[in-house]
């Protein structure tokens, strides 16, 4: 008894060490710290480019799904990074989208007036109709047709992320669509100003047509102060109010979605959930319209709403593989181009006629 006692090594105490510090606090935040960080730099890198001199015409929104789309295909999406992308794009984006509602008034809708809404919603929801139509015509995917629809027809980048909460597009897709959108709505920025004096349009006219056809809000105000004073302030606030009106799309959008898995029984175990988050984004349209939140406080929410949009963006480009992109070929590029012809020339039309 006693040999074998002095033949077995003695039993160390049971005492665990300490995690190390970046373990444990990778573990305690679920392990979303590392992929969280990464976005955020991204995120801030954009802001950085826009720094550089010609740069600041472009939305911090598309540098960041490209940054993003770079580190990936040249370097690859570290493994511990992925939990925190996936937060990122689920999360952080509908977050950011709510806080999008404080940009917004029913005050704005109503200093646009009946018939300039009126304007506005049936152009938008022309464009994104007919946008949808033409893509199965031309064979291309209906995700990405509405992808690229809800782009051109709303506000660019913004609502194509918005959109893809219930049309459940790939990440190629999104990048596709915000690609299609960033470079028809810059080229609506270049163009429609120097078009202005051809057209025959007073300032506000030109700003409706600035307003309610032109893809981004920084793209809009761009073309729009070309045109004076008044056609800035009337291009921006038609603007923002087919921005309000992403929240009826999106939410018409889920319902269809949930009614088409209704049919589909290989579909039964993921039925596309309804847009909740919108009703938020709706929620904070009414706060900001009571005139509670301060004006400073608005402005700064506004700037981290942007950040935290460019933040999703970045986690975009981190899963979106160019390669995948080459095989979609040239056919949504096409559609892209038909939807912004369209809401440029009937919006052109429509005032000519009506206004």
């Amino acid at each position: 008894m006693t040999d074998k006692l002095l033949s077995e090594p003695a039993t160390p105490p049971t005492t665990q060490p300490l995690p190390a510090a970046p373990g444990f606090l990778t573990r305690a935040f679920g392990g979303i710290l590392p992929g969280l960080a990464l976005t955020m730099l991204i995120a801030a890198a954009a802001y950085g480019l826009r720094q550089i001199p010609g740069m600041g015409l472009v939305s911090p929104l598309v540098l960041a799904i490209v940054i993003g789309m770079g580190l990936h295909n040249i370097f690859g999406t570290p493994a511990i990074a992925k939990p925190g992308v996936k937060f990122a794009l689920r999360r952080i984006l509908r977050f950011a989208i709510v806080l999008l509602g404080l940009q917004l008034t029913f005050a704005q809708v109503r200093s646009v007036g009946f018939v300039g809404f009126s304007f506005v919603a049936g152009t938008l929801f022309a464009t994104f109709f007919a946008t949808r139509w033409l893509g199965r015509l031309m064979g291309v995917d209906r995700q990405l047709s509405e992808l690229i629809a809800a782009g051109t027809a709303i506000c660019g980048a913004s609502a194509v992320i918005a959109t893809n909460t219930v049309t459940r597009g790939s990440d190629e897709d999104v990048a596709y669509a915000v690609a299609c959108v960033t470079v028809f709505g810059s080229l609506s920025m270049l163009i429609m100003p120097a078009l202005l004096p051809y057209t025959g349009l007073d300032a506000h006219a030109f700003g409706l047509w600035t307003g309610s056809s032109i893809h981004e809000v920084a793209q809009v105000v761009a073309a729009a102060f070309q045109g004076g004073q008044q056609a800035g302030e009337f291009g921006t606030v038609a603007k923002l109010s087919r921005v309000m009106l992403l929240a009826p799309l999106v939410i018409g959008l889920g319902a269809a979605a949930i009614w088409r898995a209704r049919g589909d029984k290989e579909a039964g175990h993921a039925s596309p959930p309804m847009p909740w988050f919108v009703f938020g984004f709706i929620g904070m349209v009414m706060l900001n319209s009571t005139g509670v939140v301060p004006a400073e406080v608005k402005a700064n929410i506004a700037v981290a709403t942007t950040f935290l949009l460019a933040v999703a963006l970045g986690a975009m480009g981190l899963e979106t593989d160019i390669a995948k992109l080459r095989l979609k070929g040239v056919k949504p590029l096409m559609l892209g181009a038909a939807a912004w012809l369209f809401i440029s020339v009937l919006s052109l039309i429509l005032i000519k006629t009506l206004m």
